[in-house]
């Protein structure tokens, strides 16, 4: 990205909290949450903070790392130096297969909040709109789109806690409407699905926590990289609290039963109560955040894109800079991304987001799984991080392993595996060409 030194290096903890607030809450947690509840019933709520935990101590490891060392292709680039060009080349691909899914699932997901308003509008129009206003946005600049960033981080804020307070009034007796709550008795009515339920809603909790990567990407510009830990803190554990205890209220409004894959369960748990226009807000706020994380996808996708090109993992055109704020080249791949994503849309409508969402999500935990390894490797580590690196090891080894128990997953799944497969003989295919380079020098 074309970018002066002082915006490279003028950003402040609190604003690096706020950008991944901002990146995070999304779809992923609006109405991916969804899915997890119709798999893990109310037990999601133990997977939301499992995740968060996960998630903490994924960006802590990147945080320490981009405290000592910070780097534009951050992951990557520690991935690299960590086990050597293939790991670098691998993740960098990983990711950036991740994100152009992951831009598939918003599409589709902003697609169907809007038909909340517009029902006979078609799905591909809603998401072609969305997709030209997403790159309008991009083509500001790396600055200008962290303000951007952080405006919708406060707005999806401000929707959750308005939930939070409208639904903590109706359970509490302050307004009429409510019939009885449904509030679990047991620890089997909490793992009402079994512990094979909960176990394969883990990777939809997981995907809620989505977009701490982009994070990681735009802390090299922090004024103080020291501060990244702090920021990361912060962020996630604000995301965990207020998290936690919405889909909590969501659940004891509604039963678990009653919430479908097709709407928002926030929008699901109020729509019985006679409350005007509060729902329309919400959706309204529902496709801010939508918005705003397939925003950091585009620039999630673009910025990888730019650093494997300048470490010859990709084709140098990739980063050639012009007058726009993207290298040309790079945003015609974006675009063809989002072309193809459109039309998976179009031609899958029902399916794409359980498949799409579940492959995404797999592939952001198999990056994460690299940033753990990659801390583990280049800095030492005292005991009591060893431990949390372990922690976090095996909650994210319970997330990709859960998949498999879920035919709904199965697929998502698949989907990553054969990816990460192409991607693997890509990097065997290429290791042979850096020898022989190597060899020559």
């Amino acid at each position: 990205m074309a970018q002066s030194k002082e915006e490279e290096r003028n950003m402040k903890w609190w604003q690096l909290s706020l950008f991944g607030v901002g990146c995070t809450i999304g779809t992923g947690f609006f109405l991916g949450s969804s899915i997890g509840i119709k798999q893990g019933g109310p037990s999601i709520i133990l997977g939301i903070i499992l995740a968060g935990l996960a998630t903490y101590i994924v960006f802590n490891a990147l945080a320490k790392l981009t405290a000592k060392h910070p780097e534009k292709g951050a992951f990557r680039t520690y991935a690299k130096q960590a086990y050597g060009r293939w790991a670098g080349f691998s993740i960098g691909w990983i990711y950036w297969f991740s994100e152009i899914l992951i831009m598939g699932s918003q599409l589709t997901a902003l697609s169907i909040f809007s038909r909340f308003w517009f029902p006979d509008i078609p799905m591909w129009l809603f998401a072609i709109g969305y997709a030209v206003l997403g790159l309008v946005v991009l083509l500001v600049g790396a600055k200008k789109m962290s303000n951007i960033e952080n405006v919708f981080a406060v707005i999806k804020t401000a929707a959750i806690l308005m939930f939070i307070i409208i639904a903590g009034a109706f359970v509490f007796g302050l307004f009429d409407g409510v019939q009885s709550l449904h509030v679990p008795r047991s620890i089997h009515e909490f793992f009402s699905t079994g512990w094979v339920g909960f176990w394969s809603s883990l990777i939809f909790a997981f995907y809620a926590f989505g977009g701490v990567e982009v994070m990681g990407l735009m802390a090299v510009q922090l004024k103080e990289p020291k501060e990244a830990p702090k920021a990361g803190r912060v962020m996630i554990l604000s995301l965990v609290t207020i998290y936690t205890i919405a889909l909590a209220l969501a659940l004891v409004l509604m039963p678990w039963d009653q919430f479908n894959t097709e709407e928002s369960p926030f929008i699901v748990a109020l729509k019985d109560f006679d409350i005007g226009f509060v729902p329309h807000i919400f959706n309204g706020a529902l496709i801010i955040a939508g918005f705003s994380t397939m925003v950091a996808s585009f620039y999630g996708v673009t910025t990888i894109l730019v650093s494997l090109a300048e470490d010859k993992d990709a084709p140098s055109l990739f980063a050639k800079q012009g007058k726009l704020a993207v290298p040309i080249a790079s945003l015609g791949l974006l675009i063809l991304g989002i072309t193809v994503s459109i039309i998976m849309s179009l031609i899958l409508p029902e399916k794409i987001y359980a498949y799409v969402t579940t492959g995404a999500g797999l592939m952001l935990l198999y990056n994460w799984l690299f940033i753990i390894l990659s801390a583990r490797k280049l800095y030492e580590v005292p005991l009591k991080d060893k431990i949390m690196y372990y922690v976090g090891i095996a909650l994210l080894l319970a997330g990709i392993s859960g998949t498999i128990l879920d035919k709904t997953n199965r697929p998502g799944l698949f989907i990553s595996i054969g990816i990460v497969a192409i991607i693997g003989i890509a990097a065997y295919m290429m290791n042979k060409k850096w020898k022989k380079e190597a060899e020559v020098y």
